[in-house]
């Protein structure tokens, strides 16, 4: 595996991080997982809501593997995510665990998973945009 590990960092590097966890979003998004709230309620569901809970919380990081991501969220999802980034699905879950945990801490600084559908920490959810001014 260390030769994954390695063309993981090499993409990573090039993408840059706030990049990479866009792309990342992007990803999971064309693959189906809806929004970051989705992506933490498949891995809790999937067993690693232990991981979630630790990136969540104030406390370090839990490390996730890239077996456990790909388990975690399939070999279809993985596919996707891997097409739309153009790498292999062993490549993919590499950097996903390596990503997930900084990205899934980053957007609940207050504990709390964004709602299901939410998109993602720089993007409004849907029905965001205040009450009818027409009514």
């Amino acid at each position: 595996m260390g030769l994954f590990d390695e063309i993981s960092s090499m993409v990573s590097s090039a993408l840059g991080g706030e990049a990479s966890e866009s792309l990342v979003m992007e990803a999971l998004q064309s693959a189906g997982v809806p929004g970051v709230g989705g992506l933490i309620q498949q891995l809790q569901q999937s067993g690693l809501g232990a991981h979630v809970a630790s990136w969540m919380g104030s406390g370090p990081n839990q490390p996730v593997s890239a077996t456990e991501i790909q388990q975690a969220l399939g070999g279809p999802t993985l596919d996707a995510i891997a097409g739309k980034l153009g790498v292999d699905p062993a490549i993919a879950s590499t950097m996903l665990s390596r990503i997930l945990p900084g990205l899934v801490d980053r957007v609940t600084p207050d504990g709390q998973a964004p709602s299901p559908d939410q998109a993602g920490p720089d993007q409004a959810g849907p029905d965001q945009a205040g009450p009818d001014q027409n009514g």
